[in-house]
């Protein structure tokens, strides 16, 4: 099989060809490597893809439709996941343009690419964070989601509106995965556990909002990843090949899929993870929500077991020592 992976410098995107090229599949990565978070960081990770013989990247943004282009029309893909997107709930408040930018423009020059290259499965990435305001959990892929809270995402359920709307005219099959909290070694630098983990071993004060009640659905990065991998080969049909509780759409060969551990884990709880797996303890500073920011997020992963039978099941304190471990290894801690 023939992968083409936008974003495979990032977090989520350099694990997902880990996983394809140790399977033995060819796998195209495509990356701005943009300055959001320490670009030495997305360097490195690109450095040990190009250790595989099978691996070929292009570094450019997804704003360039030429170069993106040129890339698709180069590997001829047979599948294209498109992973890469200006993520961060808090910078969309800085910063909105850039979502605009690689998240709504980036994201149409895909799936125009995925279109043309007549790509037999396009899956993208969405976000826990559309269902937004919604306070009824678990979070199942059938309930409303149309009170975002953040322009980040706003503009992700911007791309599965945009996704149907293809998968529709064009008869293209679709699949949006939603993420909740996902954590790993070589996670993002501004993501909670790096933060908290860089300040228990540095000694200094973490920033815990809400007072620490809050909740969220911590996905490890490698259960993520093989769930997306099995997602590739659900591919979706028209409606009479629904499951039960399926988000399928009747119009269109689309659905959206949560990936999450199906529970939900207490902020303070997780900072107690941390704390036992680098054997110190934390200056907790507490502080008011987030603007943007939700309490909790949990997720109904019952659609993915249907169409997989898979189901994320890494404890979160088993999860973090990994975490802890990779960091202290790649810092030197």
């Amino acid at each position: 099989m023939r992968v083409l992976i936008t974003g495979t410098a990032g977090f989520i995107g350099f694990h997902l060809a880990e996983l394809l090229l140790q399977e033995g599949h060819d796998v195209a990565g495509y990356d701005g490597l943009t300055d959001y978070y320490d670009v030495t960081l997305k360097q490195r990770r690109h450095a040990l893809l190009r250790q595989h013989a099978r691996f070929t990247a292009t570094e450019a943004m997804l704003e360039d439709s030429a170069a993106l282009d040129a890339a698709v029309d180069g590997f001829a893909p047979d599948v294209i996941v498109h992973l890469a997107a200006q993520a961060g709930v808090r910078y969309s408040i800085e910063n909105p343009r850039a979502y605009v930018d690689a998240n709504i423009i980036g994201t149409f020059n895909v799936m125009e690419a995925a279109r043309r290259a007549r790509v037999q499965h396009l899956l993208m990435a969405s976000t826990s964070s559309v269902y937004g305001a919604n306070t009824e959990m678990p979070y199942a892929e059938t309930h409303k989601a149309d009170t975002q809270m953040s322009f980040y995402a706003a503009t992700k359920k911007a791309n599965e509106a945009m996704g149907h709307a293809w998968a529709h005219i064009h008869a293209l099959p679709v699949t949006m995965f939603r993420f909740f909290t996902v954590y790993g070694p070589w996670g993002r630098p501004d993501m909670a556990l790096f933060k908290f983990t860089r300040g228990i071993l540095e000694g200094t004060p973490i920033d815990v909002y809400n007072h620490g009640q809050m909740w969220r659905d911590f996905t490890y990065v490698d259960d993520l990843v093989r769930g997306i991998r099995l997602l590739i080969d659900a591919v979706p049909g028209g409606p009479d090949t629904a499951v039960e509780g399926d988000s399928l759409s009747p119009v269109a060969p689309f659905r959206v899929v949560n990936i999450g551990n199906s529970d939900k884990v207490r902020l303070e709880d997780f900072i107690d993870a941390i704390e036992a797996a680098t054997g110190h303890r934390a200056i907790r500073n507490y502080m008011d929500m987030q603007p943007g920011d939700v309490p909790a997020t949990w997720a109904d992963a019952a659609l993915l077991k249907q169409l997989t039978d898979y189901a994320p099941q890494t404890d979160i304190r088993d999860g973090v020592a990994r975490f802890v471990e990779w960091y202290r290894d790649y810092y030197g801690r």
